[in-house]
């Protein structure tokens, strides 16, 4: 049976190639408006933070990637409820000189989720399973272990999709290409590289994300369905949207890697065996395009505006975006309310880092993947440059006032802060008439004073704020970690 499903899957690779090309050369025609929008998005790179009275900066994407060490990078733009563009930067591979296209396939890390969560409410849609009964009605060979907090309160589907199950397990490191992968019961008894997935909150008290929650899910949908969990998507959900680049086979194919990016740490240097495999299917193990991705985004858009024959209906839609705890709904994280909703998803497998973000009712969508650890600054640069140059509604810039002040005031933060918890020390410096601070786990920082103890590194948004009393006795980074001095 595995062998004729990956025939399938292959076939509708190759025979997507003649597609590809024809795509290819309709993205070449693109209209002297579009041409112009790319160019504008592609040189406006904008920083998060912006100096009050300084000259706005922009920049060149291909700048802001060597700057963070990030080698490709992959965008489609939506508008009007249709791909209006779509272009890949850089290289997927550095080694074999192999570019970053439109049709190159990156790891979606958590956004396989949002995607992953059609399976249960196509098979809610087909009478096959209720959203809030207890999942353990539906598990075969394994169920979620009882405990006194699932006495009154039970583990469920719409529980678990919108991370209010009170389930264990954030999320999964991966497997290099010489680790044999466990099966799905392995990774839910803890016998992978994770511990035991169960419940040790009451469910639906509090929102917690829960990568473990969705392989649960994962495991309802195969016990349902009676199919492999990625065989189920790639026959329910896949296709039927147009996701012909896409697949939650874990390991990929090699017949299925002509056009598939490699992964990058945050030094820029390949991780080992080109990237990492995730068995944990519907948390972490879509492989796929940025254009895919976009078309998803198009068809939750086009079953609002009351598209008929659509991978679910309308209802199920609405159910889908209806906000639970910390504003998640069934899959995708939501933003804003009504006619200005938003729905998406970010997403973090090693080496690879993405986002993706669409505008429910007006037909509006940005997918950014990238194949790098040090993606997430750069991600928010190029969002900052499509809502800019899109005019789209949101705003992600802030404009900071930076203060003087003397070097006396200065020099009296300078000396050694050790990290307890971590054992790291850390040396504050005054170079050139402001503070420095080198070999940080988040790089060199240079700090400017927006008050008279706290100061922002306008590069990474990081701010420090010194504790004062009498004399300096430590600082606080982000209003988390706490260093105290030493020296």
């Amino acid at each position: 049976m595995k062998k004729i499903y990956a025939l399938l899957v292959l076939s509708i690779f190759i025979s997507n190639c003649f597609a590809q090309q024809d795509k290819k050369n309709e993205l070449e025609t693109y209209s002297e408006e579009t041409l112009s929008e790319i160019n504008a998005i592609e040189n406006g790179l904008l920083k998060s933070l912006q100096i009050k009275g300084s000259p706005i900066q922009t920049f060149n994407i291909l700048q802001r990637m060597d700057f963070y060490k990030v080698p490709g990078v992959s965008i489609a733009i939506v508008e009007n409820g249709k791909i209006k563009w779509a272009k890949g930067y850089g290289y997927a591979n550095t080694e074999t000189g192999t570019k970053v296209d439109e049709n190159t396939l990156f790891q979606a890390g958590s956004i396989s989720k949002p995607i992953a969560a059609l399976s249960v409410l196509k098979l809610f849609e087909k009478n096959r399973l209720e959203l809030n009964k207890d999942v353990n009605f539906y598990l075969k060979g394994w169920k979620v272990p009882k405990n006194n907090l699932t006495k009154t309160k039970k583990v469920t589907l719409e529980k678990l999709l919108s991370h209010t199950a009170g389930v264990t397990v954030h999320g999964f490191p991966g497997y290099n290409q010489t680790e044999e992968l466990p099966e799905i019961i392995d990774i839910l008894n803890g016998e992978g590289k994770t511990e035991k997935i169960a419940v040790n909150t009451k469910p639906g008290l509090i929102w917690r994300y829960s990568g473990g929650g969705y392989t649960i899910m994962e495991k309802v949908v195969e016990d349902v369905s009676g199919l492999p969990f990625d065989e189920y998507m790639t026959k329910n959900i896949l296709l039927p949207i147009g996701m012909k680049n896409s697949t939650y086979l874990q390991p990929i194919p090699k017949n299925l890697q002509n056009n598939i990016s490699a992964a990058y740490d945050e030094n820029g240097k390949l991780i080992e065996g080109l990237w990492n495999n995730y068995p944990e299917q519907a948390a972490a193990g879509l492989w796929t395009t940025a254009s895919d991705l976009a078309l998803y985004c198009i068809e939750i858009q086009d079953i609002i505006q009351g598209k008929k024959d659509g991978i679910l209906t309308r209802k199920t839609i609405e159910k889908m975006l209806t906000k639970h705890k910390n504003d998640w709904g069934l899959g995708p994280s939501l933003q804003n309310h009504k006619e200005s909703l938003i729905f998406g998803h970010e997403g973090k497998n090693a080496g690879f880092t993405n986002n993706m973000r669409a505008y429910a009712y007006e037909g509006k969508a940005f997918i950014i993947m990238t194949n790098a650890d040090n993606g997430g600054e750069l991600l928010l640069e190029i969002e900052n440059a499509i809502y800019k140059h899109c005019n789209w509604s949101i705003n992600q810039t802030e404009t900071i006032e930076i203060i003087k002040l003397s070097d006396t005031n200065l020099k009296k933060y300078t000396g050694k802060y050790e990290f307890k918890e971590e054992g790291l020390i850390i040396e504050v410096q005054f170079k050139e008439n402001h503070l420095f601070i080198d070999n940080t786990p988040i790089g060199d920082l240079n700090l400017l004073p927006i008050t008279n103890t706290k100061f922002i590194d306008i590069e990474s948004a990081t701010v420090i704020e010194f504790l004062v009393d009498n004399k300096v006795k430590g600082f606080i980074v982000d209003n988390n970690f706490k260093l105290v001095k030493i020296q």
